[in-house]
């Protein structure tokens, strides 16, 4: 028998339901364990001796539980990276279940409260597992749930790092070792790449480096231990150059971290880059934030993990310098942190000769492109430096959690926006300080938290939550926020319709039903209003989000749902539209429907089919715009160690509000989400190759074509012709 077979068979007596340890007769839970136990090393004989209760762990399907999570229509905010990072760090350094503490715990977006609150009864009634196929009998983690933990979980006996040997031989040792490199390139010919030409007696603009993109990553980890690694990424167009009085050392962008823990009282140090993830992200949420989407429960809430290594390719979400957690007394934590880089940003000169700043910052750059000389001369051009702390406090059984944050800003130079008068109370100047507390609170099935901040002068932001099981079929959240129109925090990322924690107020509300075995019934309703204007937006507004799916899984392997959304959102009309000389606030009046098929008909065969639609209109009076795409996915598993994929899509949009976003699957730890509008097909193939324990390969070609086109994007991207091609190659060596 297989461990995936065991997995789903073991610890459930037919017609009687989950028996729980506790409830067998004699001696409590030792019969059952015993006899747990003994099936599991039945069934992973012929694997490794000596490690017969380790579960196999696989690789995570990355596209499966983003689609699951997010099921997002109509968007390319979506944080990929960052999810993508997150999950990289939980398979690579798993978390380890007997040891886990509740902020932990629910750090993995795949666990709601009540499955959290069962584990850690389960283990204060029966002590540590001996197994990950001992969740089988934790009430309320089902098959899918355990499943999709799987991959990042680990059960392992606490042990002390020293008694593995001196810390460089541990990392001498460790397993979790590997180099990646990836290689990307569009085939066709854009415009940035041609030769230059002259237009009236001046060159014309052009890419300064190749069309090549490449990214290269080294990490050795060990969870509560120590994380070392390195990246280094070069995007299509920009220059390798080594020009060390710019910041540049070859590649555009290089990263580097060493994080240790668990030294003694100093839980935490980091060295070099790192996030830094504390209360609700209202200050500090530099890592995965969620937010909305088709898991209307568990993504609201966030986890205190406080320090952590920094590992994506993101060029602007991250801090750089030192940061360390010192245990002042039991339950009591305190962190420190330092920051100092450059960042990419637009410089103005004021005309006026009586302005008190002559030369100031109008806006940061968040692309990370730095391809064209403009660009380039914005690259790393505002320096800033960040410091502060953290105090926080954890109750004995993990239920209350207390903290209090300070994060002090400075820019190199002054920052100013734009004399616009939706920005007449942004940030502008060299200093900005941040404080907050937070606090989050267990009862049973039932979580509180909340986090409130102040701002240099006087902004206010708040946010207060509840996640609730209502019964054995019924979880519900409610979250309320308010972030003032001078609110200002530069690293924070809590729940908002607004990309920032700026000029917001709402009220969010999830609800999630199984009202039959198999059968799951997901919403949410956000209203949310701006008490100040916007961009686009010339008056105070409101808007409103609903989402509904529902969800069917006929088997373990197959999931069937539709989901519905509808978003009503504030938008100025144009003078067109609205018939006046000038724009006037109206709305925006967005459907979006997505019927999915997630099927696997064989042990070897999964299949993935997407038909989604959306239907825009900005006023009442206005005709509707429409978009659609269907897709077909097929993955094939022919034989151990060789995966192909391959996926063929038909879109059809009216313009480009209509356009459609779609997730694809790529090669590992990177993501496709491209914006489909227009008229064509779409179709890639993956293939994946493990030639040994040391070397795995993938090969990616995706080609778009347009139909009724003569070129495919604009600018320098622009490519003469109605197709658009790209091929990603990868490579992993486990040392």
């Amino acid at each position: 028998m297989s461990g995936l077979t065991l997995l789903l068979t073991v610890g459930t007596p037919r017609g009687t339901g989950r028996t729980r340890p506790s409830q067998l007769p004699n001696h409590p839970g030792f019969g059952w364990r015993l006899a747990l136990g003994l099936l599991t090393l039945l069934g992973l004989l012929g694997s490794r001796v000596g490690q017969a209760q380790t579960y196999p762990r696989r690789a995570p399907e990355f596209d499966r539980l983003a689609q699951e999570l997010f099921a997002e229509i109509q968007t390319d905010q979506i944080p990929y990276e960052d999810l993508y990072g997150t999950l990289l760090n939980l398979y690579q350094s798993p978390l380890n279940l007997n040891t886990a503490t509740p902020e932990e715990l629910r750090a993995l977006p795949l666990l709601a409260e009540k499955q959290v609150q069962a584990l850690l009864r389960y283990r204060q009634a029966n002590g540590p597992l001996l197994s990950v196929y001992e969740l089988q009998a934790v009430p309320e983690w089902d098959v899918r749930t355990i499943a999709r933990v799987a991959p990042f979980v680990a059960v392992e006996a606490p042990r002390a790092n020293a008694a593995r040997g001196p810390l460089w031989q541990r990392i001498k040792s460790e397993e979790n070792n590997a180099l990646l490199l990836r290689y990307r390139r569009v085939l066709q010919q854009q415009k940035g790449y041609t030769p230059v030409d002259t237009f009236q007696g001046r060159p014309t603009l052009r890419y300064l480096g190749s069309a090549d993109a490449w990214a290269l990553r080294y990490r050795v980890a060990h969870a509560h231990d120590f994380s070392l690694g390195f990246t280094a990424e070069k995007d299509a167009g920009e220059p390798i150059t080594w020009q060390p009085g710019r910041g540049q050392y070859g590649p555009d962008f290089i990263s580097a971290h060493a994080v240790f823990y668990d030294q003694g009282r100093l839980k935490t140090l980091a060295l070099g880059d790192y996030q830094l993830q504390f209360g609700q992200g209202l200050l500090l949420s530099s890592g995965l934030a969620l937010g909305k989407g088709a898991e209307t429960i568990t993504n609201l809430r966030r986890a205190s993990l406080g320090v952590r290594p920094y590992t994506a390719l993101l060029e602007n979400t991250f801090f750089r310098g030192a940061a360390a957690t010192y245990q002042l007394a039991p339950g009591w934590e305190a962190t420190v942190f330092t920051s100092r880089k450059n960042l990419d940003a637009s410089a103005r000169q004021a005309t006026d000769s009586l302005a008190q700043l002559a030369e100031f910052s109008s806006s940061l750059l968040l692309t990370g492109l730095h391809r064209t000389a403009s660009e380039l001369a914005n690259r790393q051009r505002l320096s800033e430096t960040v410091g502060g702390g953290h105090l926080g406090y954890t109750s004995p059984d993990g239920n209350l959690a207390l903290g209090a944050t300070a994060v002090a800003t400075h820019y190199g130079s002054a920052f100013q926006k734009r004399p616009e008068p939706y920005n007449r109370y942004e940030f502008s100047g060299q200093n900005n300080l941040a404080l907050g507390v937070h606090y989050s609170y267990g009862y049973r099935n039932l979580l509180l938290f909340g986090e409130s901040g102040r701002s240099s002068g006087g902004g206010l932001g708040t946010l207060n939550g509840l996640v609730a099981s209502l019964g054995p079929r019924v979880d519900a959240a409610v979250l309320l926020r308010h972030y003032g129109p001078d609110f200002h925090t530069f690293y924070g990322n809590a729940l908002s319709e607004n990309t920032r924690t700026i000029n917001e107020s709402g009220m969010y509300v999830g609800l999630k039903v199984r009202p039959l075995s198999r059968w799951e019934l997901s919403a949410y309703l956000d209203q949310f209003s701006f008490p100040w204007l916007r961009y686009r937006v010339s008056a105070p507004s409101q808007g409103r989000d609903l989402l509904a799916r529902v969800s069917f899984t006929p088997t373990k392997t197959s999931l069937l749902y539709v989901l519905y959304r509808a978003r009503l959102k504030p938008l100025d009309l144009a003078a067109s539209q609205s018939g006046r000389a000038l724009p006037l606030p109206g709305q925006q009046l967005r459907h979006s429907l997505l019927l999915y098929c997630d099927a696997q008909p064989t042990a070897t065969v999964g299949l993935r089919t997407r038909l989604q639609a959306s239907f825009l209109r900005d006023d009442d009076n206005l005709p509707w715009q429409r978009g659609y795409v269907l897709s077909q996915d097929v993955q094939v598993q022919p034989r151990r160690g060789l995966l192909l994929a391959a996926r063929y899509a038909l879109f059809d949009t009216d313009d480009y509000d209509t356009r459609q976003y779609i997730f694809e699957q790529d090669v590992l730890y990177a993501f496709s989400i491209p914006a489909l509008y227009g008229q064509g097909t779409r179709a890639y193939a993956l293939a994946q190759l493990t030639l040994n324990k040391h070397f795995t390969l993938w090969l990616r070609y995706a080609d778009t074509r347009y139909r009724h086109q003569s070129t495919v994007g604009s600018g320098l991207e622009q490519i003469q012709g109605p197709a658009r091609s790209e091929v990603t190659a990868q490579v992993r060596y486990r040392l």
